[in-house]
């Protein structure tokens, strides 16, 4: 059954899933935007860490935007979306695993809740709290960018600098879509 043809007053998960560079932001819009053609209510979030862009709106790297709002933590989505319909999520994996919950109580409460995010980190890891959204998800869509180096399928985020942090925000500046092949794990400062 596609999203479109659930009844009202049913609640559910969409979970977006890639590498950077993949198109996950571009979706979420999009789908977002369709939401709003609908006329229902919107509420957009991403976390207060990622401002790489823009800081009130959610921003893909190809320039496609939307306002949004920033959160510090995923429980203040549940007191910022009261009267929405549609809750989009980005960069999911900047959040706690709180985000899972949050989810789905929205859900629970009758919303279509989408969310956008990397599904592993710079090693190829599984990042949380994406593995368990995904568990949870009544829909999920992989998107898949292209390696820079051969030009396959790319589904890995390759880091270009050697910082051992797990979480460091950057774009093109310091991350590649890379293939399987073609990835590898760089010598951590």
């Amino acid at each position: 059954m596609e999203p479109h043809a659930i009844p009202n007053g049913t609640g559910w998960i969409e979970v977006i899933a890639g590498c950077m560079f993949s198109g996950k932001t571009e979706e979420l819009i999009k789908r977002l935007k369709r939401a709003q053609i609908a006329k229902q209510k919107l509420k957009i979030f991403k976390p207060a860490i990622d401002i790489r862009y823009s800081s009130d709106s959610i921003v893909s790297h190809s320039e496609q935007s939307m306002p949004s709002a920033l959160v510090r933590h995923a429980k203040e989505i549940l007191s910022l979306s009261d009267d929405a319909q549609v809750i989009g999520i980005d960069e999911a994996q900047f959040f706690s695993n709180d985000l899972v919950d949050v989810c789905i109580e929205l859900a629970n409460k009758g919303k279509r809740v989408i969310v956008a995010g990397l599904d592993q980190d710079y090693r190829g890891v599984p990042f949380e709290p994406m593995p368990q959204l995904l568990a949870v998800a009544e829909y999920i869509t992989k998107l898949h960018a292209i390696c820079v180096v051969c030009g396959n399928p790319a589904n890995k985020t390759q880091r270009k600098v050697a910082v051992k942090d797990r979480v460091v925000v950057g774009a093109s500046d310091m991350y590649e879509a890379r293939c399987r092949k073609c990835h590898y794990i760089p010598e951590e400062s």
